[in-house]
């Protein structure tokens, strides 16, 4: 991953998203989701990269209309193939659960299948809301993100994951910020100080989920 100077530790998210490989938004309004994606989204359109967005299904008219309000021609994008909406539904819970080794498939599939198509990056944004509604598998959350920095490296993309600050616990914000090497926080990109590289956090994961000897422990509700 590039990362920008030692000196310069946070930056306007508008500064470009699009050099860091996975990064978390930590936002308090939809208005505030939507304000600091809209460079990294806008952005990429006119360098003809790949956009694929994941958001809550009954919110799909809702997404357009923010697109189009940034200049995009959604129609013509999405007819392209440049601009794929999915909602929840259609990646991180297709199963009807989460099982985070599909996703982890689904998002080399992905990348893989947009290069192919000649779309020189992907610029991934996923709303991840989908974790709050009980689903099977929502406890693998953390873990999941900590292995998207083993695999999207490998390819030319950036993933972006939101989170809703008045809807996600504090426990739940800490291991987030455990698992993504970048954060931004009001509007500000931050080379995040709380992250931990895959096979370290993957392994304090798996000795959380053993827990004591005396018995199994709880994982952090989401």
């Amino acid at each position: 991953m590039n990362h920008p100077d030692s000196g310069a530790s946070h930056r306007p998210a508008s500064a470009g998203l699009d050099r860091y490989r996975h990064a978390c938004v930590l936002y308090r309004s939809e208005d505030e989701e939507y304000r600091v994606l809209r460079s990294f989204i806008g952005e990429g359109f006119p360098r003809g990269d790949k956009a694929f967005h994941i958001i809550d299904g009954t919110h799909r008219a809702a997404h357009r209309q923010r697109l189009r309000e940034m200049g995009i021609d959604v129609a013509a994008t999405e007819q392209s193939g440049q601009l794929e909406v999915r909602g929840w539904e259609d990646a991180h819970l297709r199963p009807g659960w989460f099982d985070q080794h599909a996703m982890l498939t689904l998002v080399g599939e992905v990348l893989t299948d947009a290069k192919r198509r000649g779309f020189p990056f992907t610029r991934w944004v996923a709303n991840m809301g989908w974790a709050l509604g009980g689903h099977r598998g929502a406890e693998d959350l953390v873990e999941y993100c900590s292995r998207l920095n083993e695999l999207v490296p490998r390819h030319e993309a950036t993933i972006v994951c939101t989170y809703d600050l008045g809807r996600f616990s504090a426990s739940s914000v800490v291991d987030v910020l455990r698992s993504h090497p970048v954060a931004v926080i009001g509007g500000m990109v931050y080379e995040n100080p709380f992250y931990l590289p895959p096979d370290e956090l993957l392994r304090e994961l798996g000795q959380r989920r053993v827990g004591p000897a005396s018995g199994p422990a709880t994982p952090a509700a989401v």
